[in-house]
């Protein structure tokens, strides 16, 4: 579809960087949304009235809910909604603050929810849009230390797959995006780190993944996000788009060996699941 107009949250760095600046260069327009739209300045300079920046923090719902308004009477459509806006929190489940557990889930999942709320009444109204939802591998798959960046990407995912099917019948498609490590600051300045209890330092397996998490914002990381964000215009543009688009060696990988693992346990657990019902 040409010239089409988007919403991305999060524009400022990372994927949404990514994203905004390989649909401008496709001729699209796009609204990108940032805590601190200077970051934005050279875009704006390169692209002129073609992209439309807008100061959000998406945990505010009402803010939220004026930016999507903000867009939609700008460029009078909306087109792709991107919800893209988030971090990690790197921690044991017994490290975290109750204010970094709260935060987490206010930025990944709520923002998420209220920009979505916000987009629905219009994308009913044109009978056609995308709503992309920015997840991880890390929706389908958990690590130690991640527990509660996990539970906001599985939730982001729960909510997507109910919301799919709600709203098909009017025209409106999901994509969720699942991509492993790539060259963005996730664990870098983005990520929020609890304080270390000195007994799970202990732990090899926590241990070495500290120090990972540290390698992993070293610039190696394997996945380009130049590349994701050609195959999101690209999925996008397909007869038979997926629901769900791994990006990444890693993210197919380790989605498909879980997978494969709970089917296993699923099927040895038959014949108990099954006994449970009288009839």
């Amino acid at each position: 579809m040409p010239n089409r107009i988007w919403l991305i949250t999060g524009a400022s760095r990372g994927f949404g960087r990514s994203f905004a600046e390989a649909a401008l260069a496709a001729g699209d327009r796009a609204a990108a949304t940032a805590r601190d739209i200077s970051s934005l300045e050279d875009l704006a300079a390169e692209h002129g009235d073609a992209i439309l920046p807008i100061e959000l923090d998406v945990t505010d719902r009402d803010a939220a809910f004026a930016a999507v308004r903000h867009a939609h009477e700008h460029f009078g459509r909306l087109d792709v909604v991107v919800n893209n806006a988030g971090y990690g929190v790197s921690g044991a489940i017994e490290e975290l603050s109750e204010e970094q557990a709260r935060r987490q889930i206010e930025v990944n999942l709520f923002g998420a929810l209220w920009v979505t709320q916000a987009a629905l009444p219009i994308l009913r109204e044109q009978g056609s849009g995308w709503i992309v939802q920015v997840s991880s591998i890390g929706g389908l798959a958990a690590f130690p230390l991640t527990g509660i960046y996990h539970a906001s990407k599985w939730a982001l995912e729960g909510f997507s797959e109910t919301l799919r099917q709600e709203v098909e019948p009017f025209g409106i498609r999901l994509l969720i995006v699942e991509p492993s490590a790539f060259r963005t600051d996730w664990a870098g300045s983005s990520m929020d780190r609890a304080e270390p209890i000195d007994a799970y330092q202990q732990v090899d397996l926590i241990a070495q993944r500290r120090a990972s998490q540290q390698e992993e914002n070293n610039g190696s990381q394997p996945g380009n996000p130049d590349l994701a964000a050609q195959a999101l215009l690209d999925t996008l543009d397909r007869d038979d788009p997926p629901f769900r688009l791994l990006l990444g060696n890693v993210a197919y990988d380790v989605a498909t060996d879980r997978y494969q693992t709970r089917l296993n346990e699923f099927r040895a657990g038959e014949q108990v699941a099954r006994g449970a019902d009288d009839r």
